[in-house]
C-alpha cells in the first residue's frame, strides 16, 4: 500500500512524486504537481460553437486564451449540481493553457513513482484510459490521470 505524505515547500524524495489532487464526483484524482501553473476558482467561460462536449468554453487568463475542459464530461459521468461553482486547474501542456474544471482541489501529495498498487482493470474502460496510475491510500483510492490522454478529446 502507498503511503502518501504532504510536503509543502520542499522537493520530493528520492523515488517519490508530487501531486495535485482533485476532486471530481467523489472520486479523488491527481495530476503532477509540475503541470500545474495555477488554481482559479469559478471563472465565466465563453462558449465554443461545435465543440465537443468535453469543452466547457474558453477563459481569458491573463490576456491568454485557455481551453476548460469538463473532467466529468471528460470521465463519462453525469453532470452535477454546481457546474457554475467548478473550480479551474490551469495546467501547461506541450506550450498550451488548459483549465481542468474539477469540483474541488486538495492537497499537493508525495506518492511513490514506482507501479500502480492497485488492479487497473477495476476501472472503467474510459477511466482506464485516462489514468496513469493508482494508488490506494489509508482510506482512499487516488486515480493519477495521464494530463495528455486527459486532453486527447478525441478519444472519448
Amino acid at each position: 500500500m502507498a503511503i502518501a505524505t504532504e510536503r509543502r515547500g520542499a522537493p520530493p524524495e528520492v523515488g517519490m512524486r508530487e501531486l495535485v489532487t482533485m476532486t471530481v464526483a467523489g472520486q479523488e484524482v491527481a495530476i503532477p504537481v509540475a503541470t500545474v501553473q495555477d488554481i482559479l476558482g469559478p471563472q465565466p467561460l465563453t462558449p465554443v460553437p461545435l465543440a465537443g462536449p468535453e469543452i466547457a468554453g474558453l477563459l481569458n487568463l491573463r490576456g491568454r486564451v485557455v481551453t476548460a475542459v469538463d473532467l466529468r464530461r471528460r470521465l463519462g459521468i453525469a453532470d452535477g449540481a454546481g457546474a457554475e461553482r467548478a473550480m479551474n486547474v490551469v495546467i501547461d501542456h506541450q506550450d498550451e493553457l488548459y483549465s481542468l474544471l474539477v469540483d474541488s482541489v486538495g492537497d499537493v501529495l508525495e506518492v511513490p513513482r514506482d507501479g500502480v498498487t492497485c488492479d487497473p482493470t477495476l476501472l472503467t474502460p474510459c477511466w482506464r484510459r485516462m489514468a496513469a496510475d493508482l494508488h490506494a491510500l489509508n482510506d482512499r483510492l487516488l486515480v493519477v490521470l495521464d494530463v495528455g490522454q486527459v486532453l486527447d478529446v478525441h478519444t472519448s
